[in-house]
């Protein structure tokens, strides 16, 4: 999900360079959300291996 977050930010940053900023301002927004959702299932699978990680042991 990185991956497609990192993507869709150069090609927000590229169209930006070129002129196209409603292109730009698309991308940007689609490369935020995916970040954020990207952070919010790491910090929960974190807590999630914690969690179980203790209980197992």
């Amino acid at each position: 999900m990185l991956k497609w977050a990192l993507i869709f930010f150069l090609i927000s940053v590229i169209a930006g360079v070129f002129g196209f900023t409603g292109i730009a301002a698309g991308t940007a927004a689609i490369a935020k959300v995916l970040f954020f959702i990207a952070v919010a299932l790491f910090v929960i699978f974190l807590i999630l291996g914690l969690t179980v990680f203790r209980s197992i042991t």
